[in-house]
């Protein structure tokens, strides 16, 4: 891998040839005369350090390691280095700096330790020098920073071009994904005054289901049960809550309730859904290219996924005309079909599904409209994350029919808050509402009825 040839950096943002770039701030020191001293003798230590290793690495030869073999042969030659130069760094400083090369040069640079911290879920680039992430619902400054924003437009451009898009001055906002499955948005300049801002969804290794909810107090009981059957009974649900409020989670958790013979496409900007069935197609939109061509938008992949025999369409988010197609794949034989969307009510909800048809067919009256709402959604899933960082469910809300223009609903299951604890955690009931179930007959075609009875009397 090492030789005695200069190092040819490649082009800003190429996947295969990353180039080495010089690493992550010092380790962090005591504070103080000495503190200071040490920092300042780290810096200079790394700024020759890295000189050397330029010299040293053939970057082809890189790109193609293992990043375990990688790593090992980065930190025995930073060893040889060190001898050589006569540098004064410790095992771990060598370890940490080598760690921060290799993440440099084959991963995402400042950004590698926060991915693989499993406690973070968010992380949030706000350009060169101040990094957020989310712990626990609650945002934290990360003392994480990137050498300038052209380090950051570097990073930036990688994630892009490892899934066929690309962010630059023409093209500055994109929506991408880690090759683990994390949504990423990307926003550069000239749009970001500040420098490039890369948000990070993290893409969660642990599956979660509505059991793990209850546990984690995010859904009560009885609601996790109604939820199953509602899934079970081919309901199509809408899942709706403001950006951030666990509506891709929850999705996901429902989905697992889905039968595996049955035939899923799911439509997304950046595939993120975990479906655990084994027969499923994953659409994802396209952006145009440089000549303005070759848009592929969410309406015309819910359009091409009514020509492909589906049993279910799981819509990643509704925010647009496709709402309208969404909806008549709903009213069209394809029960059990879900798809999420930004709103803080049920209510809301409904409100927003009828502007996003209107964006779609601005001449259709709006009685017609409801009517077609109230024949396709079953069920409003409202979810909310709360002051205390946990997400909850706030409603489970069902469509019941119409009167005069106006869409009826009743409330199954509301969260009610009672409190704050002592350590800060919110104390609150999911009350459940004394109605019959509107999908009680639905339920008794699936042979649950007496089961949804039983969950709604606990």
């Amino acid at each position: 891998m090492f030789g005695r040839r200069p190092l040819q950096p490649p082009a800003i943002g190429e996947p295969n040839e990353p180039r080495p770039a010089p690493a992550a701030p010092p380790p962090t020191v005591p504070r103080g005369a000495s503190g200071d001293r040490r920092t300042d003798q780290l810096k200079s230590s790394l700024a020759r350090l890295q000189a050397a290793l330029y010299e040293r690495i053939d970057a082809a030869a890189a790109a193609k390691l293992p990043r375990e073999e990688l790593l090992r042969q980065i930190q025995e030659l930073i060893g040889e280095i060190a001898l050589e130069e006569r540098l004064t760094l410790s095992s771990r400083e060598q370890e940490q700096i080598g760690q921060s090369l290799v993440d440099d040069m084959v991963g995402l640079g400042p950004l590698e330790p926060l991915l693989r911290d499993e406690t973070i879920t968010d992380i949030m680039v706000n350009g060169p020098y101040q990094v957020y992430v989310e712990r626990r619902g609650k945002l934290e400054l990360t003392d994480v920073r990137f050498r300038d924003n052209a380090h950051v437009m570097n990073v930036a451009q990688r994630i892009a071009t490892r899934v066929g898009r690309r962010v630059d001055e023409t093209s500055p906002i994109c929506d991408a994904r880690l090759e683990d499955g994390s949504r990423v948005n990307i926003i550069a300049p000239p749009l970001a005054i500040d420098g490039c801002s890369i948000s990070i969804r993290k893409f969660s290794k642990k599956s979660i289901t509505l059991d793990t909810m209850v546990r984690q107090q995010n859904v009560g009981e009885a609601v996790a049960k109604v939820l199953k059957i509602a899934a079970a009974c081919r309901l199509n649900v809408v899942i709706s809550g403001g950006t951030g409020s666990g509506k891709t989670t929850m999705l996901n958790a429902m989905s697992q309730l889905i039968d595996h013979g049955e035939r899923i496409v799911t439509i997304e900007d950046a595939a993120e859904l975990q479906l655990q069935q084994p027969h499923v197609v994953r659409l994802e939109t396209r952006p145009p290219n440089l000549e303005g061509q070759g848009e592929v938008t969410m309406r015309d992949l819910v359009k091409n996924a009514l020509r492909m025999r589906p049993d279910r369409i799981i819509c990643g988010e509704v925010r647009g005309p496709e709402a309208l197609d969404m909806l008549q794949a709903m009213n069209t034989g394809h029960d059990g079909s879900m798809c999420t969307l930004h709103a803080n009510t049920p209510r809301e909800a409904i409100t927003r599904i009828e502007n996003m048809v209107m964006m779609a067919a601005s001449t259709l009256p709006t009685k017609a409209i409801r009517q077609q709402i109230v024949g396709a959604v079953n069920l409003i899933v409202q979810v909310a994350r709360m002051r205390d960082g946990i997400r909850r469910v706030t409603h489970v809300t069902e469509l019941v029919g119409m009167e005069g223009d106006v869409v009826t609903t009743q409330d199954l299951f509301t969260y009610e808050y009672q409190g704050e604890g002592r350590d800060g955690i919110l104390i609150g009931t999911f009350k459940t509402h004394p109605v019959r179930p509107h999908f009680l007959k639905r339920a008794a075609y699936y042979g649950l009825d007496r089961a949804l009875m039983a969950a709604m009397s606990e």
